[in-house]
């Protein structure tokens, strides 16, 4: 049995302001069989008790056993401060400030699921500017809409338009340099079976047979440039030693196989047709500055599962082959959970982050289609930190059973306005609101009024000048 007393301090501007309160609070209160009673006469120790004193000068109490005892625990809220990391927001159940390193969880990764215009992308390109200024993490990006491009303007850094007018090219049959501790058949190898999926993106799918013979002409391409396990990995992409195959190497091999006809057909747009400037290319991307951005919105849509996956496998390729502190940001992931190829990778490269010291956020607006594929959930579950801001009728659902929220969080997240939502750190979730200073506010805002005014305001400036 405990002696619990529970003071409640009201605040008010005016006597009525006090009153007014003092019947609102005792009409909720009373509405749950708690009456409440007025310090008449002892305000001065009523205040001390409800000051940080820890002194009971009322001591007005009721014995309670630890049932009943914990049913005030809700009167407490989690806190998300720590000594180390980069602002996030503000807590709003208590209004603290979230500051939090994801790199401190079990893994990095992060997941982001929320409505159009909630402010997804806001909330990234804050992370992103605060991660910078620590200095601590180089920042990847597979940004759809050209959206981020105004931040490599801002912090500097590379920018790369990925289209087939594009002049920036990724050879698909590109290796890593293999590690210390990594038997170079085993990259071949590993290669060889991401290849194969890219292919059966490209090709619209592949029989039994044709995996087969696609397997082997992968092998013999590779070969025929002399790239095998027995040749030296320092050789391996080198103009003066053994440079990679491109895609026309791989279609002159399938011409020499029986039953390959049909390969050779389909292929065969991708190596003489309209889409060879970007698929039949040997890669001339460095990946060199501390921001390095992919944009795909001139790539067309029919074109964009395939090169998000090409881009992906060229970023895995540089992360695996020297460990660095990295944050990969995949905006609109749906792209790659519509085909089982590319998802299966994603959630590889998702999973395997840790190992390399990087943290992969994955972005979606679109909740149903990324959970119809069956990474998605695996992409969550392996993702430590997750931020869910306003959400759509039609998705809610599938958002409260995915995560476990309650009819309120439900509610709150139908109806939160922009920049707000639930922050959720491990087994700890909060209340957050994103904030910015005015700064990163005209360096990160994608809203197009206030982008023209920013542009307007830099071109008087620089005829002024």
């Amino acid at each position: 049995i405990f002696r619990f007393g529970l003071y409640i301090t009201i605040y008010g501007d005016t006597e009525n302001e006090l009153k007014e309160t003092e019947t609102n609070v005792r009409s909720v209160l009373e509405s749950r069989l708690i009456y409440i009673k007025p310090a008449l006469y002892q305000q001065k120790e009523g205040f001390t008790c409800t000051s940080p004193y820890g002194i009971d000068s009322l001591f007005i109490t009721t014995p309670m056993n630890t049932g009943p005892l914990s049913s005030t625990f809700p009167f407490v809220s989690f806190d998300l401060s720590s000594n180390e990391g980069i602002l996030y927001g503000v807590n709003k159940h208590n209004s603290s400030l979230v500051l939090f390193d994801r790199f401190s969880l079990n893994n990095a990764n992060s997941c982001i699921f929320a409505v159009s215009g909630a402010g997804k992308s806001y909330a990234v390109k804050l992370e992103i500017l605060r991660y910078l200024m620590l200095g601590e993490a180089d920042i990847i990006i597979i940004d759809p809409e050209n959206e981020y491009k105004s931040l490599t303007d801002a912090v500097g850094g590379s920018f790369f338009n990925i289209s087939l007018a594009s002049e920036n090219h990724v050879n698909p049959f590109e290796l890593p340099l293999p590690r210390e501790d990594e038997d170079p058949q085993d990259v071949l190898r590993t290669n060889i079976i991401n290849l194969v999926g890219l292919i059966r993106i490209m090709l619209g799918g592949l029989t039994a047979e044709e995996d087969a013979i696609i397997d082997r002409a992968l092998t013999e391409t590779y070969a025929a440039k002399d790239i095998t396990p027995d040749s030296n990995p320092e050789l391996w992409g080198k103009s003066d030693g053994l440079p990679f195959p491109i895609m026309s190497d791989l279609e002159e091999i399938l011409l020499t196989m029986e039953g390959a006809e049909s390969l050779v057909r389909r292929i065969e747009r991708f190596t003489k047709g309209v889409y060879a400037n970007f698929f039949n290319q040997q890669s001339n991307i460095k990946m060199q500055e501390r921001v390095v951005i992919f944009g795909i919105r001139d790539m067309e849509d029919e074109l964009r599962p395939m090169a998000l996956f090409m881009i992906l496998r060229f970023i895995w390729n540089t992360i695996t082959s020297k460990l660095k502190k990295r944050i990969l940001i995949i905006d609109e992931a749906w792209w790659l959970m519509k085909n089982e190829d590319s998802a299966s990778f994603l959630f590889g490269t998702v999973k395997r982050a840790r190992k390399y010291w990087l943290g992969v956020t994955t972005i979606t607006q679109d909740v149903n289609d990324f959970m119809r594929s069956q990474y998605g959930q695996p992409i969550i579950t392996n993702s430590a930190l997750t931020i869910l801001l306003k959400q759509s009728p039609a998705t809610i659902d599938t958002v409260q059973k995915t995560f476990n929220l309650t009819d309120e969080e439900k509610l709150f997240l139908l109806e939160m306005p922009t920049g707000e939502g639930i922050f959720f750190a491990g087994l700890k979730h909060i209340l957050i609101k994103i904030i910015s200073s005015a700064t990163e506010h005209q360096i990160i805002t994608t809203a197009p009024e206030e982008i023209a005014k920013i542009k307007a305001a830099k071109k008087e400036l620089e005829q002024n000048q």
